[in-house]
């Protein structure tokens, strides 16, 4: 077995930016308006990401434009 436990990974290391995340934290707020109807739908919807599926595709656009 790898020292990297047996899922793999950095046990114990600093992870490196591919293990934190695709997109970096949206800081200057440019996706809100996307996130918070996301939100606002799961909230409506009983949490069923299914009902808001659309709306998460168009946060993760958003995120990759901006």
């Amino acid at each position: 077995m790898s020292a990297g436990g047996a899922f793999g990974g950095n046990r114990g290391l600093r992870p490196v930016p591919p293990e934190k995340g695709v997109f970096p934290l949206d800081h200057m707020h440019l996706c809100d308006l996307e996130k918070k109807e996301y939100l606002n739908c799961l909230k409506s919807s009983g949490h069923k990401s299914d009902n808001c599926r659309h709306l998460s595709k168009k946060y993760l656009v958003c995120r990759m434009e901006k």
